[in-house]
Formats: structure tokens, C-alpha cells, sequence
């Protein structure tokens, strides 16, 4: 009986498991060394219909004010964590205990590029499991430098808006490299809900949330280069 149901049903799962994990290896590999230009998100996006606009621009064309607003608004120790931030994971599990559902996720920037290059938005424990076997794969593979250099060029900042490049040409009709601190906390600051915020820049929450990030900005910790 047991021999039947994993020759049927466990063997292929495992093989697809492998396999997928296999692929993720790949592209980790080929994607520490050239520009990554697509990700999970963006085909989601354009299979639902939508149009993509995403530009490259390397890590020293990125402005530092954009690398300081991102780390202390989405993951203030990631420059010496090993893609997870237990305290963050441990409030994010007992917020979503109290709530019954999974409603905050505790990612680092990490965790949040593995979801943007290869899985879904789907909040889910196997999902989040995927999440963390990415993570680990390409924190051995990629420099915290090359982590946050890839982040900021896939992550979405408007409908349709891909990179930091795009948005600032969208935004500030500037390249990255020219984004001052007010405008790059704004942008970071659209990250949690771009499509949402990206139509309404004067929102109190979202200008709020611009004067925090400023406020912590100087005390960023950026990646060495390695």
C-alpha cells in the first residue's frame, strides 16, 4: 500500500520539489552575475494583462539614500542577519496567532526578494516554508550587496512599476542615482502597498511613514562590499 501511494503520488512530489529547487539554483547562479531583469511578479503581472516597466541600474548608480530608506524601513539589521530576523518572525507569529490568520510575516529583505523572483503574494505556511529554503539558497550564493542591488530593481513601486529606475523616472522624472532623501523615503515608502499609494502620493499614512524612514535614514547599516 505504502509502496503504491509513493510510487504514485510521493515520488512525483518529491521530483517536482527537486526539480523546482534545482531551477532556483540556476537562476541564483546566473543572476549573481548578470542583470535580473524578470521575476515571479512580473510574469504574475503581466499573465493578469498589466504591462511591465522595468529598467537595470547597478548598485553604484542607485542612490545611497534609497539603499538607507529601504534598510531601515523594511529590514533594519540586514547587513549582519543571515536572511532571517527571529525577533521579527517571533512578533509576526504571535500577531498572527492573536489574529487567526497569517496577517504579518515578519520578512526580511531577504525573504521578501525569494517571494518576488520566484513564488506569489499567496500568504500561506507552505508558501512562507518555500520562502525560507529560498532564502537560505541565495544568501549562499549572492553578497548582501548583490541581495540588496536586486531588491531594489524588482520590487514594485506603482502598477506595473518594476525597479527603482522605473519609479524614479515615473515619480521624479530622474534617474535612481539623482533621487534625493526626500524622494527616495517617498518611494520606499510606497512599498508595502504600491498599487494603492502609487496613486495617492499626498496620503497622510504615506507622508508619515516618509517622515519616519527620514528621521532613521542616517542610522542605516549598508552591506559591505564582498
Amino acid at each position: 500500500m505504502f509502496r503504491s501511494i509513493f510510487k504514485w503520488l510521493l515520488a512525483p512530489l518529491l521530483g517536482l520539489f527537486l526539480g523546482f529547487h534545482i531551477m532556483v539554483a540556476g537562476l541564483l547562479a546566473v543572476g549573481s552575475v548578470v542583470p535580473v531583469t524578470n521575476s515571479a511578479f512580473m510574469m504574475w503581472h503581466r499573465i493578469g494583462g498589466g504591462s511591465v516597466t522595468q529598467s537595470w541600474v547597478d548598485y553604484d548608480n542607485i542612490a545611497k539614500s534609497v539603499k538607507q530608506a529601504a534598510i531601515v524601513s523594511e529590514d533594519a539589521k540586514f547587513a549582519t542577519h543571515n536572511g532571517f530576523d527571529f525577533e521579527s518572525i517571533q512578533a509576526a507569529m504571535k500577531s498572527n496567532q492573536s489574529d487567526g490568520e497569517i496577517s504579518a510575516g515578519g520578512s526580511t529583505i531577504s525573504q521578501q526578494l525569494a517571494k518576488n523572483l520566484f513564488l506569489t503574494s499567496h500568504r500561506s505556511y507552505i508558501r512562507k516554508g518555500e520562502e525560507a529554503i529560498i532564502t537560505v539558497m541565495m544568501e549562499a550564493l549572492w553578497s548582501k550587496q548583490r541581495i540588496l542591488e536586486v531588491y531594489l530593481n524588482v520590487a514594485e513601486f506603482g502598477e506595473g512599476i518594476y525597479g527603482i529606475e522605473a519609479a524614479a523616472w515615473h515619480y521624479f522624472k530622474k534617474p535612481a542615482s539623482k533621487l534625493n532623501r526626500d524622494q527616495a523615503a517617498l518611494l520606499i515608502s510606497l512599498l508595502p502597498n504600491p498599487k494603492y499609494y502609487g496613486k495617492r502620493l499626498g496620503a497622510k499614512r504615506l507622508k508619515n511613514k516618509q517622515r519616519i524612514i527620514m528621521r532613521r535614514m542616517n542610522g542605516a547599516i549598508l552591506p559591505n562590499a564582498s
